[in-house]
């Protein structure tokens, strides 16, 4: 279980940002714009602390 206490954004935006950077392997500042297009502000520095905490927790054990 993935645990989300003390994050600012839901769950769903923060799960969509990670699940992009990995799968098309943007720049931090390209998903920052692609987000952006899609009306959640949020800086380049923060995506990087998503994917850092988040994504080895949804890729799972190998």
């Amino acid at each position: 279980m993935i645990d989300f206490k003390g994050v600012h954004y839901p769950k769903s935006v923060i799960l969509l940002a990670v699940c992009f950077y990995v799968r098309y392997a943007v720049s931090y500042r390209d998903l920052e714009e692609i987000l952006a297009e899609r009306g959640v502000t949020v800086d380049h520095a923060t995506l990087n602390r998503w994917v850092v905490k988040f994504a080895p927790l949804i890729s799972g054990p190998i």
